[in-house]
């Protein structure tokens, strides 16, 4: 069975939604303003507006009621970040998920050292608006054949966009016996193909009740 993360939840209202509709996971985008705290919010952020939910705040929120997907866009102390989660929430009930490598490994090793069985997935598909040439194909090059850069970070979970999923890297995770994390998608043709047992593990989707529906068969493909 394909598992439904609930996409971009950066309010107490929806995470209540996705939790209301079944989802399998809740995604959270955690951000960290320039005094350190922890908020959720997408972009780069220096000063947190009040009305932005803090992290500790949707944590508690979850836990106890479904899994957390933690999308950290931050870099530096991510694994202060994980080891919060863990306290509130449990490792089995959390989904790390970074486009840093570096971050990725460290995670891992933390997880290790303190004894949990923690999915860290490294995201492939990051944009590269305002790279020059060289630098856009040498990061996308690097993602369609990312067996260096996963065996360097040691992730345990293949995080890749729709696209590049189906280009290569779908097969690179089930080559390697690794699950595979497939983002954003919110078409019905799109979510049909990729909630097809055995394509993927995970979907993380804006659209999460026409995915839950696809896969309990209410909603025909």
């Amino acid at each position: 069975m394909t598992l439904v993360s609930a996409h971009r939840c950066l309010t107490a209202a929806d995470i209540e939604a996705a939790i209301a509709l079944g989802a399998d996971f809740v995604e959270i985008d955690v951000q960290r303003t320039a005094d350190g705290s922890l908020v959720l919010h997408h972009d780069p952020i220096d000063v947190a507006p009040p009305d932005l939910l803090r992290y500790d705040e949707a944590l508690a929120l979850i836990a106890g009621r479904t899994r957390a997907h933690l999308d950290l866009k931050f870099q530096g102390d991510e694994v202060a970040a994980v080891a919060r989660a863990v306290d509130l929430l449990d490792a089995d009930d959390l989904l790390v998920t970074t486009h840093d490598d570096v971050a990725v490994r460290a995670i891992r090793d933390w997880a290790d050292v303190a004894g949990h069985s923690l999915m860290v997935g490294l995201s492939l598909g990051r944009g590269v608006r305002g790279f020059a040439m060289w630098q856009a194909v040498k990061v996308r090059v690097s993602e369609l054949w990312p067996e260096v850069r996963y065996h360097d970070s040691r992730a345990n979970v293949v995080v890749a966009h729709h696209t590049l999923a189906r280009l290569r890297v779908g097969r690179f995770a089930r080559r390697h016996r690794l699950p595979l994390l497939v983002w954003t998608v919110d078409t019905k043709r799109s979510l049909a193909y990729w909630m097809k047992p055995g394509r993927a593990w995970l979907v993380t989707t804006n659209e999460p009740a026409l995915a839950l529906g696809l896969r309990a068969g209410r909603i025909s493909p």
